[in-house]
């Protein structure tokens, strides 16, 4: 599933080329794909014109000038929203595709699994920030948010007296963190995915989020890591932070800094993979 760095970079990619736009028509080709959405896509997007294109971990949303309402995006395991010319072929898993009134660039939702989808939700008030669907409402601040709160983020960590890796993952703590850049980031901090959280004390936690920013901010001047076609930017284009991975999908490698094989575990009806002498679980 696309994480913060990948849907960042399509963020930045649809901002370019939506905002400002009125759409003309959002023609749904799979129900599946906007079975969140109550009544018509078309009828309700039909002459609204675009604001801007935001996120929230790993959701997208993009605000409509005439309601205080948002079209809002979640990309699920396989979602792409691609840029297309209006002539070119439809993709073989098209799901939605929207025109504009000036006859531009169309936006396609792509998805070949389904998991993905979108929706029109009312906007409810976010603090000094704005406005942000109310539907996610409940996803907290990513660590590239400038109004992310990192003391208070330390407070409920260590609250929560839980596996540090189950916590990451836990989007109402922190979005935007899966598996990948979880695994990236406890490798960097030398910290197993098992440690709990109660014993971690201040530096510990404020190390963990230097190297959970760090990664992703690689990672999105890479455009992301794609292991297939699956996941790509607005242009069909794959990122290549896959390249620089030190501990996801490195299993029977050597650890970079010590030269110990990577191994890998169960974990949350998925795996972790971790440096066994660089990430002691106690």
């Amino acid at each position: 599933m696309p994480e913060l760095p990948e849907v960042e970079v399509v963020r930045r990619g649809l901002d370019r080329w939506v905002t400002g736009r009125i759409i003309a028509d959002a023609e749904v080709l799979h129900a599946r794909a906007v079975r969140r959405h109550e009544g018509s896509l078309s009828e309700d997007l039909i002459g609204e014109q675009i604001r801007c294109v935001s996120r929230r971990g790993k959701y997208l949303w993009m605000p409509l000038s005439g309601s205080d309402a948002a079209l809002v995006a979640h990309l699920g395991m396989s979602g792409q929203l691609l840029m297309q010319p209006g002539l070119t072929p439809d993709e073989a898993h098209l799901r939605v595709r929207f025109t504009f009134t000036d006859r531009g660039p169309e936006l396609r939702f792509v998805d070949q699994r389904t998991f993905g989808g979108l929706m029109v939700a009312p906007l409810v008030p976010d603090g000094a920030s704005g406005q942000l669907p109310g539907i996610i409402s409940h996803i907290a601040r990513d660590p590239l948010d400038p109004a992310f709160d990192e003391e208070a983020f330390e407070t409920r960590l260590r609250a929560r007296d839980t596996e540090i890796k189950r916590a990451l993952l836990d989007q109402s703590l922190i979005s935007g963190i899966g598996n990948i850049y979880a695994d990236e980031a406890l490798w960097r901090a030398g910290l197993h995915g098992r440690c709990r959280t109660g014993l971690l004390d201040g530096s510990r936690v404020q190390d963990l989020i230097t190297h959970v920013r760090a990664v992703m901010i690689e990672a999105l001047a890479q455009g992301g890591t794609s292991f297939d076609s699956l996941y790509v930017n607005v242009n069909g284009e794959s990122g290549y932070f896959d390249r620089s991975l030190d501990a996801y999908g490195q299993e029977g490698e050597p650890c970079s800094r010590c030269g110990t094989l990577i191994e890998r575990e169960r974990f949350m009806n998925r795996s972790s993979a971790f440096c066994p002498r660089c990430q002691p679980i106690s």
